[in-house]
């Protein structure tokens, strides 16, 4: 059978890709995460296992008392922590990704598993010791299916601020439970900080000095040990040497506690409560969190030790080792376990190579538990709980807490709630909230990204959000800083209308987009809208620094079309694109004082006196005439006057045949020789400059003025204009200029009678 099975696996990898598809591909990924430890044991490299010996014998030796005081930490008896330590440490190795990260009993799932259970039975009780095997068993199917499901990037969503605030109230929850076998006083069990302290006031005069003595003995010695030599075993050498102690004052003869008779056997097979549906049911939530907090710990172990052993991590392999350690353990008589900070750290220091050092060490626990039962029994409680209390201890990451601390408030927040909600709730609801309130302050933080206005530097090279620098009167340079999807829409629509409200002449907005790496059709959308509050103001919106994925959603939902090709332009040219091409000069001649650009660095800056038409006329009275149609009256030789209001420069880059080219500046300022019996068209590029002319001519008697509607960008669009140069000794001459270029004329009028013909 086995056999066949093993035909069968090879089968389905040697089936074609192209025949499989998807499902063959998944077939083979968990293929190869179930027969993970087939792969270690045929590549294990035979000069390894030396040096995986005395790793695996070293680590041992420091699991086996961790063993024993972990189970007491979760209320259960000690051998159940020896029977977690050898299953856990030999088939999280075989199964695991990592060659270091040690499973086994920690004081995080120890803790963690005595505050499921209590709401369920007595500690130390029959049924509390069935439940904790069977949420082992629930704790490492979920694992599994979590890694056999390639969701192994979930525990990027547990957050460091979660794990440093739950760590720090885990390692004082710890501390407390210690106090009652440190102090021999009998106190009701319970994972509440403050019922602990209130009843050990309660209880202290019922204080036994031996015990406490000898408790905060094994502190100070370990502490000790650890500063003559931190590269010492100073947890397994505390511990012997105060037991040592007490056995030379027979503190046993003088009331200390100590861990009793244990079975020198094989862990055995336990017959677990399956068909319990209320009791799977009541365990259900505490074995997801076990499993989510399990798989998080494992996980940053492997990559704190990866950065140094370089080793490429699977997080998916790391999960289904995980969940077959935890169910094995349930199996064998044991409770929920996880990966080891200070045992993978050990196992690295001490030189293995390979998993196998790990799976040597659960070996080495099982023999010394057949050989050293006896002396094992003797051990004194106060002596365990007041290592265990030291270790607890060291996993509050002052450094870690500092730094969030000094970093972004929201991340200090989630810390400190975390760590609030371990010490006061049930542990499961901690870790719950945390995990919650980290994913709304990321959700938070992508719905409002930030929106600001940004201008050239001092040197004009980079673009900075300066609020205290005047910004550009015709166009408004808005950086999005974070990605435009349905939950940030409407964030970035408030904003940019703020914004355009701020600056009410505004009429062209640019958008830098560099920071946008998703845009969904809410987005675009959202973008549509932007752009019609910008044409309802007679400008336009135009788009910069456009990422290639979310060009692809424009070109999909046709917003590229909709919006031009022309108004998504180039980085390094946009400005002078806009500048050239799109803004209106008189504005930055006659109105503006503002040096926004490099672009303006060179424009004289002339400011004009405000023009306010007569009460009786209005903007919509002045009379416009279609490019088309004052095309028709010049050729026809019709008595009208055309005149152009840019400045030379502008003119000399293009003009209507026959138009006069007077300044706007020098129509407001100077008197004029202007007939006051034809028609007089005013032309500027878009209208703005030659409607200020109208305003003067109507303001000094000039009853005949039209606009060119839409001003030259129309003539333009017609295909009617022809570019004339100036003579050379007019070149930048500010007076008034007049060229009448009858050849070009009669050739643009063939060439318009060709066209109709």
């Amino acid at each position: 059978m086995a056999r066949a099975a093993r035909q069968r696996w090879s089968n389905i990898d040697d089936a074609p890709r192209q025949n499989g598809g998807p499902m063959m591909d998944y077939l083979r990924a968990t293929r190869a995460l179930l027969l993970q430890p087939i792969t270690l044991l045929r590549n294990y490299p035979r000069s390894a296992l030396g040096v995986d010996i005395i790793a695996g014998v070293t680590v041992g030796i420091v699991l086996l008392p961790q063993a024993l005081a972990f189970s007491l930490l979760a209320g259960l008896p000690p051998a159940m922590g020896l029977y977690s330590a050898i299953v856990a440490s030999i088939i999280g190795a075989l199964w695991g990704s990592s060659s270091h990260v040690h499973s086994g009993p920690t004081n995080t799932a120890s803790i963690l598993t005595f505050s499921v259970l209590l709401p369920i039975a007595e500690p130390g009780s029959a049924q509390f010791i069935i439940a904790a095997g069977l949420v082992a068993v629930m704790a490492g199917i979920f694992r599994l299916a979590m890694g056999l499901a390639r969701l192994g990037i979930l525990v990027n969503f547990v957050s460091d601020s979660v794990a440093a605030g739950f760590t720090t109230g885990a390692g004082i929850l710890i501390i407390s439970t210690q106090i009652g076998p440190m102090l021999r006083v009998n106190l009701p069990p319970t994972t509440n900080l403050i019922d602990t302290l209130t009843m050990v006031g309660a209880h202290i005069r019922d204080v036994h000095l031996p015990s406490m003595a000898l408790g905060l003995g094994t502190i100070v010695l370990i502490i000790v040990l650890k500063r003559l030599n931190s590269r010492l075993p100073t947890f397994l050498l505390g511990v012997v040497g105060a037991s040592l102690i007490a056995w030379l004052f027979a503190a046993e003869q003088h009331g200390v506690a100590v861990l009793g008779d244990l079975p020198a056997s094989l862990p055995p097979l336990t017959a677990l409560p399956i068909f319990d549906l209320e009791l799977i049911g009541n365990l259900a939530n505490g074995a997801l969190a076990l499993a989510i907090i399990g798989l998080v710990e494992a996980v940053s172990i492997a990559r704190a030790i990866s950065s140094q052993s370089r080793q490429r991590l699977d997080s998916n392999q790391e999960f289904v080792g995980q969940g077959l350690a935890n169910i094995a353990a349930g199996i064998f008589s044991g409770y929920p376990c996880s990966g080891s900070f200070n045992r993978s750290v050990l196992s690295f220091q001490s030189g293995a190579l390979t998993a196998v050092g790990n799976a040597i060490s659960g070996l080495t626990v099982l023999a010394a538990s057949l050989l050293l039962a006896p002396l094992i029994s003797h051990l004194a409680r106060p002596v365990l709980a007041g290592a265990i209390a030291l270790t607890a201890y060291s996993m509050i990451d002052h450094r870690t807490i500092a730094r969030l601390w000094r970093g972004a408030k929201g991340d200090a927040l989630i810390m400190f709630v975390t760590l609030g909600a371990t010490l006061l709730l049930p542990l499961q609801f901690a870790v719950l909230i945390g995990v919650l309130m980290s994913l709304g302050y990321y959700l938070l933080k992508t719905s409002t990204p930030q929106v600001r206005t940004v201008l050239p530097d001092a040197a004009f090279q980079n673009w900075l959000h300066q609020p205290d620098q005047p910004l550009c009167p015709q166009l408004g340079v808005v950086e999005v800083l974070g990605d435009i999807y349905f939950g940030a829409v409407s964030h970035v629509e408030d904003r940019i209308d703020q914004i355009l409200a701020a600056n009410p002449r505004q009429r062209f907005l640019l958008l830098r987009l560099h920071s946008v790496q998703h845009c969904d059709i809410s987005g675009i959308r959202a973008l549509e809208n932007i752009r019609q509050t910008c044409r309802n103001r007679g400008g336009d919106l135009f788009l910069v620094y456009v990422r290639a994925p979310v060009m692809e959603v424009m070109h999909a939902t046709g917003f590229y079309e909709r919006l031009g090709a022309d108004h998504f332009l180039e980085k390094e040219s946009a400005a002078s694109y806009l500048f050239h091409k799109v803004l209106d000069p008189a504005i930055c001649i006659y109105e503006c004082e503002v040096r926004a650009f490099l672009e303006c660095q060179s424009l004289p800056k002339q400011t004009l006196p405000e023009l306010t038409l007569p009460p009786q006329i209005s903007m919509d009275d002045i009379p416009a005439i279609a490019a088309r149609d004052l095309w028709n009256d010049l050729r026809n030789h019709e008595p009208v006057v055309v005149v152009d209001v840019r400045e030379p420069r502008e003119f000399r880059q293009g003009h209507i045949p026959s138009a006069r080219l007077i300044p706007l500046r020098r129509m407001l300022t100077e008197r004029l020789d202007l007939p006051r019996s034809q028609r007089i068209v005013l032309v500027c590029r878009n209208g703005s400059r030659s409607a200020r002319a109208a305003a003067h001519l109507l303001t000094n008697g000039f009853d005949q003025v039209y606009l060119l509607r839409d001003g030259l960008v129309s003539w333009e669009a017609a295909q009617l204009l022809q570019a004339t140069e100036l003579p050379r000794q007019n070149e930048g001459d500010p007076t008034e200029i007049e060229i009448i270029n009858r050849s070009e004329r009669d050739h643009t009028s063939q060439s318009m009678q060709r066209r109709q013909g």
